[in-house]
């Protein structure tokens, strides 16, 4: 028998196996199904104001979150109990993780460098200096479409999920800011949620989104073929 430092925090899937202990172990766990369908939302509430003149005034009012509708085909029991059973366990009293297989690489897939936070990144920022890409093509690395996380040391409670709307680079730039050599600035929705130190790690490839479920109620139906349909709606949920 072997010891295992915590219990699996990450929705079952594919890539991601859970034991019957409840540790992930990827080479003797059991996998989780795929999702037969993922409803993707970002909801950002903005306060909206029309003078009589017809002069609109808007402002963020509350902070963007991100909800996830997943749908899974009908399972066989041995495909269902590990989601089901990891659901019971966490319901909406401790979020956990999931990992979006639209997400799971960059569009460049064949891009694997370390980026780097190129310098302390303040909160509310609407891009963020990036580098270590190594060259000016703006089709190497990052694009517009792909999901990033930060691993930052200096704060672990950052754990936003981030889509990639703008890249620009050394050649091709908004003028007045330019990225240097082998920079890109990466414009990002939402806007920067909290500060960046300098040197963390930007985290592209299976990035992962903290997430509840937006519901109490954890149900299925067991079809007269003996097979298992299920669905949940899951939203964001930040330290």
């Amino acid at each position: 028998m072997a010891s295992f430092s915590t219990f699996a925090n990450r929705l079952p899937d594919p890539d991601f196996k859970i034991t019957e202990q409840g540790d992930n172990d990827n080479s003797n766990g059991i996998a989780g199904p795929g999702f037969a369908t993922v409803k993707f939302t970002s909801t950002a509430p903005t306060a909206v104001s029309r003078t009589n003149s017809g002069r609109v005034i808007t402002r963020t009012i509350v902070n963007q979150r991100w909800s996830i509708g997943i749908t899974y085909n009908p399972m066989t029991r041995e495909e269902f109990e590990p989601v089901h059973n990891f659901l019971l366990d966490h319901g909406r009293l401790k979020p956990f993780f999931v990992a979006l297989p639209q997400y799971k690489d960059t569009r460049d897939s064949d891009f694997t460098a370390d980026i780097k936070v190129d310098g302390a990144q303040n909160a509310g920022a609407a891009f963020v200096v990036m580098d270590a890409f190594g060259d000016n093509n703006a089709a190497t690395g990052l694009r517009p479409g792909d999901m990033i996380t930060f691993n930052d040391s200096n704060n672990s409670n950052h754990k936003k999920a981030y889509k990639v709307t703008k890249v620009t680079n050394n050649t091709d730039y908004l003028a007045g800011s330019q990225p240097a050599s082998g920079e890109r600035h990466v414009y990002i929705h939402p806007r920067l949620e909290k500060d960046v130190s300098n040197n963390t790690d930007v985290v592209y490839v299976e990035p992962l989104v903290r997430v509840i479920m937006t519901s109490d109620v954890i149900e299925y139906t067991l079809g007269n073929n003996n097979l298992y349909q299920f669905s949940l709606n899951l939203e964001e949920a930040q330290p």
